[in-house]
């Protein structure tokens, strides 16, 4: 029995819309990384961007569970001798809510070409507004 190919037409993107208002971090990126990668659709292979595109909406209202706003830290290195920097969970909601959605998706992604390709098709914004309305996104119901 041969291995299935999805073949370039087979592949039907749509565009989802997913509102993090009130949702838990992990659990947020969690689905978006599945709805990136295709998991949920027949035609899945592991290999291959059979994937929809994502709008992250609300990015400012997730919720992070226990002590993470004051305890969780993101480091970033400058490649310069004592270049780390480090920023709070709690600090980095508040300049730059984006950010957060981004890393914990990006995080569950691959490390390989086909991660950096996965993750080009995540839109992620702070409010409730996007500029994607013209490409009709499907709102994905809250579970």
């Amino acid at each position: 029995m041969k291995t299935y190919q999805p073949k370039m037409g087979e592949i039907l993107r749509q565009w989802v819309l997913v509102d993090a208002d009130g949702q838990t971090l992990g659990r947020l990126a969690t689905r978006v990384a599945t709805l990136l990668r295709g998991k949920g659709k027949p035609v899945f292979a592991p290999h291959q961007d059979v994937g929809d595109f994502v709008v992250v909406i609300n990015a400012a209202k997730i919720v992070v569970t226990g002590k993470k706003l004051e305890q969780k830290t993101y480091y970033h290195h400058s490649q310069h001798p004592g270049g780390i920097k480090e920023i709070k969970l709690g600090k980095l909601l508040a300049a730059k809510p984006e950010q957060i959605v981004e890393k914990a998706v990006r995080g569950m992604l691959p490390k390989t070409k086909l991660g950096d390709a996965l993750f080009t098709k995540l839109k992620v914004y702070a409010g409730a507004t996007h500029p994607h309305a013209a490409q009709q996104p499907v709102k994905l119901a809250a579970s």
